[in-house]
C-alpha cells in the first residue's frame, strides 16, 4: 500500500499532463479526483493499520544488491499520519487552485499531484537513496509552481529557494554516501553510526535548510509570499514538515550520540529562531508576511521539541507539526482567498472584513484561535508537551517557549483583527462576497480536521512514536 500511495498521484501527474484536454475544467476535474482518490486510499490504510507493531505494508526489492541499494519503502506509525497530512493538505489545494482557475491548469494541477507523490515517498523511504531522490524530487514541482505561476518577484524567490536547498541537500547526498558505505547497506535498518559526528551534520544541515531552523531561513520570506496561495500552503504545510521527520527518523535515532553532543548549540538556534520568527511575525505589514514568518517559528518551536529527547518533546513535536501543517495551509488557502477579493495582502490597507461576510470571520478566527494556542485546542495541548519535554533539558528552554506562546498570541491576534475588524479598508470593496461554495468545501476540511483534533489530541499522541518508544 506505501508503494499505491506514492504512484497514484505520481501516475496521476503523468495522466493529467499528457491528455488531449478539449477545455480547462477536464483537468481540474481529474487532478481533484485523484487527489480525492489518495484521500480515501490514505483512510483505508490507516484503518487497517496496527499502532501495536513497527513498520507495515512494506515493499522491498533489491535494486543493486553489491551496493546494498533497495526500493524499500513502508509505514510507520508517526509517518502514518503524516502521509495523512500530506494527502489531506494536497487534496485542498488541488480543489482551490481548480477553483481560481490557474493558467495552464493541465501542467499546474499534474505538478501539485507530482509534489505530494514525491513527498508521500520521503514520509514512507525506508533506504537512504530512495529518501535522497524523493527529497530532490520535491525540489522540481517547487521550482516550476514558483518560477512559473508565482508573483512578481518570482525568480528571485526561485533563485533563493534552490540555492539554499540545493546546497543542503548535496550536503546529504555526501552524508548519505558515507553512511551506506561504511554501513554496507543503504537501508535504514542497517545504516547509522553512534561517533560519525560529520555524518550526523550532513543530514542535519540539509533538514534545518528545509526547515528552517535559524539562521537558514533566507529563502522562506519570498518563496512564501511569490508563491500561489495553494503552493505556499503546501510549502508551509507539508513540505517543511520533511524536515522535521528527517530529524525524527534519520538524524536522531541513527545518531543518537553526536545529536546529543550538538543538543545544546540546535537548541540554542531553535530558540533564537522562535523568538526571531515571532517578532518579525508581529511586525510583518502583510498578511502572508505574519504566516510566513510564524510558520519559521513554529517550525523552530517543533525541532526544540523533537531534540527534547524524550517521549513528552517527541510527542507534541508530532503532535505540532500536524496542527501547524493544517493552521498553515488553512491560513495561506484564506490568504488567497482575501487577495482575490482585495487585490493586496497589506494589513494597512485592509479591516472591516467580517461584516457581512460571516464564513470568512468565522474560519479566520476559528483556525486563528487554534493556532495562539488557547487552552482547550491542539495547538496548546503540542506546546504544553514540548515544554514539558525539553523542562528536562533546563527550565530556561522552557521560559523561551512560554514567551513565544505569549507573542504567538499577539500577532495572531494583530492578524485577525487588521483583517476583520477595526474600519473597513480602503482596498475591501463593498461588494466583495463571502466565501464561495469551492472556497469552503477546500478549507472547512482543515479547520474541522484541527477542532477534532482539539476534542481529542490523543488520537495522534496515543498512536504513534512507538519507534522512540512514546
Amino acid at each position: 500500500m506505501s508503494t499505491v500511495l506514492i504512484l497514484v498521484p505520481l501516475v496521476g501527474a503523468l495522466w493529467v499532463w499528457i491528455t488531449p484536454w478539449k477545455n480547462t475544467r477536464g483537468p481540474g476535474g481529474l487532478a481533484l479526483l485523484i487527489a480525492l482518490t489518495e484521500l480515501a486510499l490514505w483512510v483505508g490504510t490507516a484503518a487497517n493499520f496496527n499502532f501495536d507493531r513497527g513498520l507495515q505494508f512494506e515493499t522491498n526489492v533489491v535494486w543493486f544488491e553489491d551496493l546494498g541499494v533497495s526500493y524499500h519503502v513502508g509505514l510507520l506509525d508517526f509517518s502514518l499520519w503524516l502521509v495523512g497530512l500530506t494527502v489531506l493538505v494536497t487534496a485542498a489545494c488541488v480543489g482551490y487552485g481548480f477553483w481560481a482557475g490557474r493558467d495552464r491548469p493541465a501542467a499546474y494541477l499534474g505538478l501539485l499531484l507530482f509534489l505530494e507523490g514525491a513527498v508521500v515517498g520521503v514520509f514512507t523511504a525506508q533506504d537512504l537513496l530512495v529518501f535522497y531522490v524523493f527529497w530532490e524530487a520535491m525540489l522540481i514541482p517547487l521550482y516550476v509552481l514558483i518560477g512559473v505561476w508565482g508573483g512578481p518577484g518570482r525568480l528571485g524567490a526561485t533563485v533563493k529557494f534552490v540555492v539554499y536547498t540545493m546546497a543542503g541537500s548535496l550536503l546529504m547526498l555526501v552524508a548519505i554516501i558515507a553512511a551506506g558505505l561504511s554501513a554496507g547497506s543503504f537501508d535504514f535498518a542497517a545504516a547509522g553510526s553512534d561517533q560519525n559526528v560529520w555524518i550526523f551534520l550532513g543530514f542535519a544541515a540539509a533538514f534545518a535548510v528545509k526547515a528552517p531552523l535559524f539562521p537558514f531561513h533566507g529563502w522562506l520570506p519570498d518563496a512564501y509570499r511569490e508563491s500561489p496561495p495553494e503552493v505556499a500552503a503546501l510549502l508551509s504545510g507539508v513540505v517543511s514538515k520533511a524536515a522535521a521527520y528527517g530529524f525524527l527518523a534519520i538524524a536522531i535515532p541513527f545518531y543518537p550520540g553526536p545529536a546529543s553532543d550538538w543538543r545544546v548549540p540546535i537548541l540554542v538556534l531553535a530558540s533564537i529562531g522562535l523568538i526571531y520568527g515571532s517578532l518579525l511575525a508581529f511586525r510583518a505589514p502583510d498578511v502572508r508576511g505574519v504566516i510566513a514568518y510564524s510558520s519559521f517559528a513554529q517550525m523552530n518551536l517543533i525541532i526544540i521539541g523533537l531534540f527534547a529527547a524524550n517521549a513528552s518533546g517527541n510527542d507534541g513535536a508530532l503532535l505540532q507539526m500536524i496542527n501547524h501543517g493544517l493552521i498553515s495551509a488553512a491560513l495561506f488557502l484564506l490568504a488567497g482567498t482575501v487577495e482575490r477579493r482585495t487585490a493586496t495582502g497589506e494589513l494597512g490597507l485592509l479591516g472591516g472584513m467580517a461584516r457581512g461576510r460571516p464564513i470568512l470571520a468565522t474560519a479566520l478566527i476559528t483556525t486563528g484561535v487554534i493556532g495562539l494556542a488557547v487552552p482547550g485546542s491542539s495547538a496548546f495541548a503540542g506546546e504544553f508537551l514540548i515544554l514539558n519535554g525539553i523542562f528536562s533539558q533546563g527550565w530556561g528552554w522552557a521560559v523561551v517557549g512560554a514567551v513565544a506562546i505569549v507573542l504567538a498570541a499577539m500577532y495572531m491576534l494583530r492578524l485577525i483583527s487588521a483583517v476583520l475588524h477595526q474600519d473597513v479598508g480602503s482596498a475591501v470593496p463593498a461588494e466583495a462576497l463571502d466565501l464561495r461554495p469551492a472556497e469552503i468545501g477546500v478549507i472547512l476540511p482543515l479547520v474541522a480536521v484541527l477542532l477534532f483534533l482539539s476534542f481529542w489530541p490523543a488520537a495522534i499522541t496515543d498512536h504513534a512514536l512507538t519507534f522512540f518508544g512514546g
